[in-house]
């Protein structure tokens, strides 16, 4: 592992390479993150959707959720969450604002896609029928839930659960082997999911797969719907996102570790 004042370093390098990366790749690399936040997502709630202890319940999507980060950073992907730390290339000038949000909504399209292409073959495979239609009810009960929140609730919550990811991040970009990458990122993570934080792109995946399951099986879920789903989460969600990472995170390093009187 290399030191935190070494990763800073690195970042700057990583955040320039990422906003050189031509659209059509950049978007693939998305589409993948967001179908392995999915997947993992998916697995989860298969896991969870029988247990009638919902403390037993949390801790078992928290142990199980951790693998779709693991293939997000070990198998090659980009992940909006956690290139919230660009800041830090866009702080030390190595690349522009414009270039910046590019990047930034490139991924988050990409993210957004392959998260509601996975659940739309997660439900329509019938797979969430399993346990006598649980999971498909364990799928609504969650987007209903969440597209519940409060919009100042799902903001906070969106920045404690991105101050996590992007410190997995951070971590791994610590990392010089893959046992190092996984057991830097799975504490955080597996935080994050257990206090119940909200993460742009897993609800990218949560909520359309609640709203094709009510669909498809039946069953009734008040106020969810996809206006419920963009309005009511996700923009409260992404907005907090981006200030727990870019923001505590990003900036935070940047000022203590990179920053000098030229900034």
């Amino acid at each position: 592992m290399i030191s935190p004042a070494k990763i800073a370093e690195t970042y700057v390098t990583i955040g320039e390479s990422k906003a050189k990366t031509p659209v059509p790749k950049l978007l693939a690399l998305a589409l993948l993150a967001g179908g392995f936040i999915a997947l993992a997502g998916a697995s989860t709630t298969v896991a969870s959707a029988v247990m009638e202890n919902p403390s037993a319940a949390r801790v078992t999507t928290a142990l199980l959720f951790p693998a779709g980060l693991v293939m997000v950073v070990l198998a090659g992907s980009e992940l909006f969450t956690g290139d919230n730390l660009m800041v830090i290339s866009l702080m030390k000038k190595k690349i522009t604002a414009a270039e910046l949000l590019r990047t930034w909504a490139v991924v988050y399209a990409g993210n957004l896609l392959g998260s509601i292409l996975i659940a739309a073959l997660f439900v329509y495979s019938h797979i969430p029928g399993t346990f006598g239609n649980a999971v498909a009810e364990s799928l609504v009960n969650t987007a209903a839930a969440k597209t519940a929140l409060p919009l100042p609730d799902a903001l906070i919550r969106g920045i404690l659960c991105n101050f996590l990811v992007c410190i997995a991040v951070w971590i791994t970009a610590g990392g010089s082997t893959a046992t190092e990458k996984i057991f830097g990122l799975f504490p955080p993570i597996f935080l994050f999911v257990l206090a119940g934080y909200e993460h742009s792109v897993a609800n990218m995946f949560y909520i359309p797969a609640g709203i094709f399951a009510a669909a498809e099986y039946g069953i009734a879920a008040e106020g969810l719907n996809w206006g419920s789903f963009f309005v009511r989460n996700l923009l409260p969600v992404t907005v907090g996102n981006i200030i727990g990472g870019a923001g505590a995170v990003g900036l935070g390093y940047y000022f203590i570790y990179l920053r000098d009187a030229r900034d």
